[in-house]
């Protein structure tokens, strides 16, 4: 008999790694909702942040300042990759536009790999001792408490820009109706580069989050890009609120299902609710 303390200390746990599948799963379907284009990057960004900002902490530089500029870099590379390749993509249009982007950022993905592979091939993660707090009398982890904290910041800051600014505004407009859009003077291209830059952001802080209490390596990447894909496919692609959701839900059943069968059969777990949502609902990806 498994005692209540544990089952609340492992659903704080889940729910802390929902929130980082919450915030891939943001990242991705900002990307695709608004322009459909599937970026199968997502994965390396987040990398990419922990490597650069670990980096700068071997430096001398303080946490919170690498942390700041490890997400800037990020920002200023998913920037140029806007500027440069993306502007390729955004030429063609519909079924062609979702096929280029797909083989575009995955190529972009394996150059990624295979160069930082040569650099930093070792496991990172950020120098943060949370250590066990209590909650309600329950010892929950403090780096699951930091994560949940400031994802659901994050979280709540994207939304907050989307539904109260003039700029996020302008976003659901080119969502809605592009053409419409351009009628009132909005540009869709400079809105994507914006919601691109934004979406590897988050990504990158979804990096950044995972690696307190966990080790990153280039190789995880991949995984963190498949993740993603899931979250997307359950909370319906397009459907930030539903990214959310379905985050913070498999979060729970995979910490749930690694704590009483095993890690194998949670991923499992997480795969076959990803078919069951594409069976039961196929018009998702449509």
């Amino acid at each position: 008999m498994v005692a209540i303390d544990t089952l609340i200390a492992v659903a704080v746990d889940g729910l802390a790694f929902g929130v980082f599948l919450a915030l891939l799963g943001v990242g991705i379907t900002l990307v695709y909702g608004l322009g459909d284009v599937l970026n199968l990057a997502i994965g390396a960004f987040s990398v990419l942040a922990v490597i650069f900002t670990t980096a700068l902490i071997e430096q001398g530089f303080g946490l919170v300042v690498a942390m700041v500029a490890g997400l800037l870099g990020v920002a200023l590379l998913g920037l140029a990759v806007d500027r440069t390749l993306l502007s390729l993509v955004y030429r063609s249009e519909g079924e062609e536009r979702i096929l280029l982007g797909i083989f575009t950022t995955l190529g972009l993905t394996i150059f990624i790999d295979g160069t930082m592979t040569n650099f930093y091939p070792s496991r990172y993660n950020l120098p943060v001792d949370t250590g066990v707090f209590s909650l309600g009398g329950v010892g929950v982890t403090g780096g699951s408490l930091v994560i949940i904290a400031v994802g659901l910041v994050a979280i709540g800051v994207v939304f907050a820009f989307l539904r109260g600014t003039f700029i996020g505004k302008a976003t659901r407009t080119v969502f809605q109706d592009e053409r419409g859009a351009r009628l009132v003077g909005v540009n869709p291209r400079g809105i994507r580069t914006l919601i691109f830059v934004l979406s590897v952001t988050v990504a990158g802080l979804a990096g950044l989050v995972f690696a307190i209490g966990s080790n990153v390596s280039v190789a995880s990447g991949f995984e963190f890009t498949v993740l993603a894909l899931i979250v997307s496919i359950v909370g319906g692609v397009r459907s930030l609120t539903g990214a959310v959701a379905a985050g913070v839900f498999l979060g729970v059943v995979n910490e749930f299902a690694n704590f009483f069968v095993g890690s194998y059969v949670a991923t499992i777990i997480l795969f076959g609710t990803a078919i069951v949502v594409l069976v039961a609902k196929p018009e998702v990806i449509s």
